[in-house]
């Protein structure tokens, strides 16, 4: 990869366009292409919250070493309408290309920028000149987009073959479209541009996929067999996967009618004995709360995957936020134990997502999986995942024909780690209750005070075994110089942006690290208290107005933040936003 007078080592493509102009399925398949040349790749797409129409558009980061957030400006604008050129050229590098249709005219002071360089092609002219449809103009600027940066065309030709197999005649337009588009560009513009990506000698294998595909792989890996939901922007992807592997995977997967009979019925099918999830957005999971409330105290286990967007009531349905953090820790009516992971990135979600099965079905507790739309929607090369790190445990579930024991069976034993035995319904010689009244051992109701305070108190006896384990899981994550003199500390979402901030600080000669926080709740007390000792500056990065998780330090830690960087409108933050605070508080 050869960039000349860029200053960063990667390069950004934006698409943009209307809906339905084919904006994140174009940008999806220039990454893809990318990838397979050795390229590390992320993608995030931006799209209203509308049913129809408006702007819509993708970003695309490459380089030849990992990425994990998009840039702060675009590199290459590749316009399908009039309207992105004039939205997003303030988001344009210094020496930036615009690729745009060579029938629109900008008007005397449309343009505010005299450091970027124009390449008007005629996207509908080929479009009509192979016979294809208006949404082909897309493919066009591809090809377009390859010729700018030297990068083979064959690799996007074998992409939209690959998604397009079995229908021929858009195989051969799109490819005829690619062709043109770069050939009209090498022949008017030769090597205008001063970018140049072409095959790495090292391209090891790696695939691309979204946050909520990360997670629905990590359920059919964990052996989950039930999945039930109502879809929810941003996490009906899990639900759009599940359902085309259902006949694969073995997976009773069910459009439900609703969040509340969504909850319930995975409550159910785990109560007879499989593996069970659902996932919603904030709204959906408000919903739920009561069944959640359920699964506690029938000590079901259950997985869940909350994916954040701006609140409150229907907020901002397709942007991103993480103001669901105390909500998850708290959620429900009573007490009853309960984790709540959040990870930060796809292979994050792949893995989080096997531990969380095992820890609801070992700990007998249902289990949150914390998300928000940026992770869940955007798109991220990674290195294929290995699911032998992750083994899968049941716990103490016993699947036999018959209770064989000459004691009466307690589906609520009282034991000492608080978890108790549990065997599947339709087991002979034994009766398998389960009650959303406080109950007793056997599952029966009761108000006798000494029975509930023992019920309670052997919950709650499960949280020290379930903070020793996850203390073995790395429940927080250290990137960055072991000598800082500035600690960023965040969850979830914040990582990619963060770690592309470290990268932007350490060429500044400033020694920075970032502390992840990944387990919630149980809070990792011990492990975090620890790394916000010593001397230097500790700022807070949250996608929130309140800073929720420095809430949650203080009142486990005594820790209180004196410097937040906290961004609430709907978009994840800039690795120069990140940066721009550190210069603030040093």
């Amino acid at each position: 990869m050869s960039c000349i007078g860029l200053e960063d080592d990667s390069i950004s493509f934006l698409v943009g366009g209307e809906a339905g102009q084919g904006i994140t399925r174009s940008g999806s398949l220039l990454g893809k292409a990318l990838m397979r040349a050795g390229f590390s790749v992320f993608g995030m797409n931006d799209y209203p919250s509308i049913i129809r129409g408006g702007h819509n558009f993708y970003l695309l980061r490459v380089s030849d070493r990992e990425v994990h957030s998009p840039a702060d400006t675009a590199d290459i604008l590749l316009a399908l309408n009039k309207e992105t050129v004039l939205l997003h050229q303030g988001e344009l590098s210094e020496g930036a290309g615009v690729v745009y249709d060579r029938q629109v005219e900008f008007e005397e002071g449309e343009l505010k920028r005299d450091d970027i360089s124009l390449f008007p092609v005629p996207f509908s002219e080929i479009v009509k000149e192979i016979g294809g449809t208006p949404i082909m103009m897309n493919t066009v600027a591809l090809g377009a987009a390859a010729a700018l940066v030297d990068f083979d065309q064959e690799l996007i030709k074998q992409v939209i073959s690959d998604a397009f197999s079995g229908r021929e005649r858009i195989i051969e337009q799109n490819a005829r479209a690619i062709e043109m588009g770069f050939d009209y560009v090498k022949v008017n513009y030769g090597d205008g541009f001063p970018c140049r990506l072409g095959l790495l000698e090292e391209r090891p294998e790696k695939i691309m996929l979204t946050g909520n595909e990360a997670v629905a792989l990590g359920a059919i890996q964990a052996g989950c067999r039930f999945y039930s939901a109502y879809p929810m922007t941003p996490a009906s992807g899990v639900l759009h996967y599940l359902a085309g592997k259902d006949i694969e995977t073995e997976m009773v997967v069910v459009q439900a009618e609703s969040e509340i009979a969504a909850m319930n019925m995975v409550i159910g099918a785990s109560y007879a004995g499989l593996r069970s999830m659902t996932a919603t957005s904030g709204g959906g999971f408000c919903l739920m709360t009561e069944a959640f409330g359920l699964a506690g105290a029938t000590e079901t286990p259950v997985v869940v995957m909350l994916g954040q967007r701006p609140g409150p009531s229907t907020g901002m349905a397709t942007y991103t936020a993480q103001a669901d953090l105390l909500f998850a820790v708290h959620t429900s009516q009573g007490e009853f134990p309960r984790v709540v992971v959040a990870p930060g990135d796809v292979e994050g979600c792949f893995y989080r997502t096997m531990e969380a099965f095992n820890l609801a079905e070992k700990y007998q507790v249902p289990v949150i999986i914390l998300t928000d739309k940026f992770i869940i929607e955007s798109q991220k090369s990674a290195e294929p995942f290995d699911a032998g790190r992750v083994a899968i445990e049941r716990g103490d579930l016993l699947i036999a024909d018959e209770w064989t024991s000459e004691e009466r069976y307690k589906r609520f034993k009282i034991t000492e780690s608080g978890v108790s035995p549990r065997i599947l319904l339709g087991t002979r010689g034994a009766t398998v209750l389960a009650n959303g009244n406080e109950h007793e051992e056997y599952g029966y109701t009761t108000i006798d005070p000494e029975k509930v305070v023992a019920m309670a108190e052997k919950r709650f006896r499960k949280i020290e075994p379930l903070k020793e384990e996850i203390s073995g899981m790395r429940p927080v994550r250290v990137f960055g110089d072991p000598n800082p003199s500035i600690t960023l500390v965040g969850w979830g979402s914040t990582k990619g942006p963060a770690l592309e901030a470290l990268k932007m600080l350490g060429s500044r000669g400033v020694k920075a690290r970032f502390v992840q926080v990944v387990y919630v709740e149980p809070f990792p007390t011990e492990e975090v208290g620890e790394l916000l000792e010593g001397d230097g500056e500790f700022i807070l990065l949250e996608t929130n107005m309140t800073a929720q998780l420095g809430k949650l330090i203080k009142l486990n830690t005594g820790f209180a933040f004196e410097h937040v960087a906290l961004k609430y409108d709907g978009r994840p933050f800039n690795p120069g936003e990140i940066c721009a605070r550190v210069e603030e508080v040093m």
